[in-house]
């Protein structure tokens, strides 16, 4: 089982391919499964970089309180662990904001940035102010497995067989993990910082995605330069709902960021 240490924590990582590197991160309470579908396409010309954020899948949590700030700090030992020194990152929702803020923090190690169904903040109006403190008690209130049953229903209206992928996904995770992160995951905030990517950016966003909707646009506009694309037939989990869709989306940034090392270096 391939595993680094880094920042207190054991990630566990899958490296296939070779070439460009792109490295994936997974939504909340998902895990690297998430994106089965972008290694098996993206593989063959790519190198593809797939990992557990902690307290997800088969990395650990240590105790505590979760801070934030060290979701990006992991991010870099998994970079420093394989020799990385700059890759594209591409991540949904949690994941996506993992990679906004490296991209802010680290931008020496973001050679591009690929934001899918990502939220900056979780206080973006007054409907998430009111939401997000009841979202805080219901998780503490239902069984995770309830938790777990409700998601999955709700990720696939679109695609029935991430049903099944949820709900594993939800197990997997120890219900003092899953609160413990959740609490880190909703004190993650960026709207300020968004001025500062200077990298290219391409946003993705499934157009039946109502859970971050409203960001959306926000964030095309205040990223400079940002390429902003509308999946059809895709919910939150976009990468999954329509993997063909985004794969091509993927494939085309990929050969932009190329071409523009290459006129830049000659």
């Amino acid at each position: 089982m391939p595993t680094c240490e880094t920042n207190r924590v054991t990630l566990f990582y899958e490296d296939t391919g070779s070439g460009s590197p792109i490295v994936f991160t997974h939504g909340h309470s998902m895990n690297h499964g998430q994106w089965a579908p972008q290694v098996d396409a993206l593989s063959k010309r790519y190198r593809t970089v797939v990992w557990d954020v902690r307290g997800h899948g088969r990395s650990s949590l240590p105790e505590g309180p979760v801070d934030p700030e060290d979701f990006s700090r992991d991010l870099v030992g998994l970079l420093d662990a394989l020799g990385i020194e700059s890759a594209t990152l591409c991540g949904l929702s949690m994941g996506g904001h993992i990679s906004l803020q490296m991209a802010v923090r680290r931008p020496e190690r973001v050679k591009g940035l690929i934001l899918i169904g990502t939220p900056f903040t979780n206080s973006f109006n007054g409907f998430e102010k009111l939401t997000v403190p009841l979202n805080r008690l219901s998780v503490r209130l239902l069984p995770l497995k309830w938790t777990g049953r409700l998601t999955a229903e709700l990720l696939s209206r679109i695609n029935p067989a991430n049903k099944r992928y949820v709900e594993e996904a939800f197990q997997s995770m120890p219900r003092d993990h899953f609160l413990r992160h959740w609490e880190g995951n909703l004190r993650m905030e960026s709207r300020a910082d968004l001025g500062k990517v200077d990298c290219p950016t391409l946003i993705l966003h499934g157009d039946q995605d109502d859970l971050v909707r409203r960001q959306q646009a926000y964030l095309a506009v205040h990223i400079r330069g940002a390429e902003f694309h509308t999946i059809p037939n895709a919910n939150h989990l976009t990468n999954l709902d329509n993997p063909s869709e985004v794969n091509a989306h993927i494939e085309r940034f990929m050969e932009r960021l190329s071409h523009r090392s290459n006129v830049s270096g000659s």
